[in-house]
């Protein structure tokens, strides 16, 4: 296992990716409770405690932007999935500084 190793975006440059329409990978490591109360359009639900089943569903060589509520959760999961190979981001301030379009409910 390689160490861990991630790059981290503030919500606003992640809101610029996604207006220039890069090709963005969102996941989102929240509780379902969270998710349904907002989530960025487009967005993957994987809750922090299911992503170690979740790997197979994540291509190794895309990045992800990995989302939580404060950038806590988010930095565990990069932490987590950059231990294994995987081209990830955090989202530091999370959703409570995301000021781009969101949905709601499932």
């Amino acid at each position: 296992m390689s160490a861990a190793f991630y790059k981290e975006l503030p919500p606003q440059e992640v809101q610029e990716r996604i207006l220039r329409q890069e090709k963005v990978t969102l996941i989102d490591v929240r509780e379902s409770d969270e998710w349904e109360t907002g989530h960025i359009p487009g967005a993957k639900h994987i809750p922090l405690g299911q992503i170690a089943r979740a790997l197979n569903e994540l291509d190794r060589k895309e990045e992800a932007i990995i989302v939580c509520r404060s950038g806590n959760r988010s930095g565990k999961a990069c932490g987590y999935l950059s231990s294994f190979g995987y081209s990830v981001v955090n989202m530091t301030g999370g959703m409570s500084q995301w000021s781009g379009p969101v949905e709601y409910g499932k």
